[in-house]
């Protein structure tokens, strides 16, 4: 697995198509960079030790297909019947911007990491997570329609070295979530989702490793397709 040009999942459109780069994106909402996004090579032992570690939470890109969708309904409502723990300090909002699950993974996986970040004094990310604290998923998600700094941070990241932006109504069917490690315990954070889903117990030691195991069920789901992607937040 490794860099692709990253054009991503759709909703009402408001976002452009395009993920924002992690690196200039986390440097323009003032975040130091102690702490990086790096390609995910390969699952096996040999290519995840080329990660830097620790490493505190993985994004995951991967092709929206029928099989998914129909793997998404069914677990929804096995955990509606079962249910399951999820901690209050899990950081979880969905998604109701066009394109913007790419943002919104990233905002995942700062959020649920904010003890670690080292944030300039005018972080707007910082401003937008303080403010949102107290808010429910639905409220997070209405509160970034309107917060026009990170709108205008994605756009300008996004389109960094490129001669034509791609229309924001491009339709696409890849899609963004965040794996992040809470309160021991190794959550799916998906905007098109109700709620985490809670994958069971994970260490700061051994979490790279448990969230390419979830990563490996994405694929075993759709073993024909080869449109995965994943990065890892580790320690410059």
């Amino acid at each position: 697995m490794s860099h692709l040009a990253y054009r991503i999942c759709g909703r009402p459109a408001q976002f452009s198509t395009v993920f924002p780069k992690p690196k200039q994106f986390l440097k323009q909402l003032g975040i130091h960079p102690d702490w990086q996004f790096v390609d995910v090579y390969g699952m096996d032992p040999e290519l995840l030790s080329m990660v830097p570690r620790p490493v505190c939470a993985m994004l995951l890109l991967f092709p929206v297909t029928e099989k998914y969708e129909t793997f998404r309904t069914e677990e929804e409502e096995r955990i509606k019947a079962q249910g399951q723990n999820v901690r209050s300090s899990v950081y979880f909002m969905k998604q109701t911007i066009n394109n913007a699950c790419g943002t919104i993974g990233l905002i995942h996986a700062i959020a649920n990491n904010k003890d670690k970040m080292n944030f300039e004094s005018d972080s707007t990310l910082k401003k937008f997570l303080e403010d949102s604290l107290h808010m429910s998923p639905e409220e997070r998600a209405k509160y970034l329609e309107t917060y026009e700094a990170i709108r205008v941070t994605h756009e300008s990241s996004a389109h960094e070295g490129q001669t034509e932006a791609p229309s924001i109504d491009e339709k696409v069917d890849l899609h963004f979530i965040a794996l992040v490690n809470v309160d021991g315990h190794l959550y799916e954070l998906d905007g098109r989702k109700p709620f985490p889903v809670n994958h069971g117990q994970t260490s700061d030691d051994t979490f790279l490793e448990d969230a390419v195991e979830v990563c490996k069920k994405f694929m075993e789901r759709d073993p024909e397709e080869l449109r995965f992607n994943a990065i890892a937040l580790s320690a410059a």
